[in-house]
């Protein structure tokens, strides 16, 4: 073995987790490539001839070649049962719940780091590592997570739920690199096959894109039970119908068939009643949310009960100043004072101390000021 170590890295057979792996067996890691099938088409639907990224054929293919041209092993395991479970029965659940859930987050908290490990411990390796845009540190007996290099593909904030004594073993090669010269090191590595293959945006098990289309196939009946629903205003005048409220997210605009002579937007989905209310676009501001199932990283707990941050809300948020306060064991509130639109129960808020992350957990709660979007303009 390797005197750096042996490393289990994930490989979907794109370019960045392939460069990742060729990285580290570059630097002299004893590397040993997985691939884990998370699903197939015949129990997720849509278009089997879309390339999504990972879990195809020709995906699987390409991180095999790469591992047998770079001199390392390669293994594929089926994980597709612990994923349905945990992964794709949530998404369902969450979108009957009137939530917009947020799979990767999922993902990355309960399969993809415990299924790595358990392999990896069953292959003597003493690191797991993946091609995520991202950094982790050991500091005072902590293990932090930290944003990538590139601000355009820092992953951090997917990565928030995953435990210490999961960072404890994780490398991330990529983080201090920016994109485009991980295309650049695909192509010196002789990785043509995968050097320009695109981004992958949609949700892996949605290969369609379609969750209109994954819900019926999913739940049986679902288009009689909830069709007919009401549209309401602020004041809860009926003014049309919609097609039944797992089919809609807060925030959405697009889509909803209303001619009211003015833009709207859902702001608010009631599963108990099939009632959606929609708004206008000051309607939509909150300032503070609540979050549970959380994961207070870097400290373990708030410093003090309370402290400044940069809350991010989605994925792709820039992120704005606000106050992060520990309620209880499990329990987180954010404040932004200056408000932040469609804040959404069932997708995560993230609090960062400059490039490291705080905390981050499961947003329950959102209480409405539009007040807020006044005093903002």
């Amino acid at each position: 073995m390797s005197s750096k170590g042996r490393v289990l890295v994930a490989m979907s057979g794109g370019v960045d987790s392939s460069v990742a792996a060729v990285m580290l067996k570059e630097q002299g890691y004893d590397v040993i490539g997985i691939t884990m099938k998370t699903w197939d088409y015949s129990r997720v639907g849509g278009k089997s001839d879309k390339e999504t990224g990972c879990c195809t054929l020709e995906s699987m293919n390409d991180a095999r070649e790469i591992a047998v041209n770079h001199g390392f092993k390669h293994f594929i395991v089926d994980i597709r049962d612990e994923f349905g479970d945990w992964v794709i029965d949530r998404f369902v659940d969450d979108y009957m719940s009137g939530r917009t859930p947020n799979p990767c987050v999922l993902c990355n908290t309960h399969i993809k780091w415990a299924a790595l490990l358990r392999r990896a411990d069953n292959l003597g390796c003493d690191y797991i590592a993946t091609g995520h845009y991202a950094n982790v540190r050991e500091e005072n007996g902590r293990h932090i997570i930290s944003k990538g290099l590139d601000p355009q593909k820092d992953q951090s904030y997917a990565l928030w739920g995953v435990e210490q004594k999961h960072l404890a073993r994780t490398i991330f090669p990529l983080g201090d690199y920016e994109k485009t010269e991980i295309r650049d090191l695909a192509e010196e590595f002789g990785l043509t096959k995968v050097a320009d293959k695109p981004d992958s945006y949609e949700i892996c098990f949605v290969p369609d894109d379609n969750y209109r289309r994954f819900l019926k196939d999913r739940v049986d009946g679902l288009e009689d039970r909830v069709k007919g629903g009401k549209f309401v205003d602020q004041d809860g005048n009926i003014v049309g119908e919609h097609e039944g409220y797992p089919f809609y997210t807060i925030g959405q605009r697009r889509g909803l068939d209303l001619a009211l002579g003015k833009r709207v937007y859902v702001t608010d989905i009631n599963p108990d009643t099939n009632v959606i209310t929609i708004g206008e676009k000051e309607d939509l501001v909150s300032t503070t949310c609540r979050a549970k199932n959380i994961n207070l990283s870097k400290y373990g707990e708030v410093p003090g009960g309370q402290m400044d941050i940069i809350g991010k809300i989605r994925y792709n948020d820039d992120g704005v100043m606000g106050q992060l306060t520990q309620l209880g064991d499990d329990e987180i509130e954010v404040e932004f004072p200056t408000g932040r639109e469609a804040i959404t129960p069932g997708q995560a808020v993230v609090c960062y101390e400059g490039d490291d992350v705080v905390a981050g957990g499961w947003i329950h709660k959102v209480n409405v000021d539009a007040d807020a979007l006044l005093q903002k303009v």
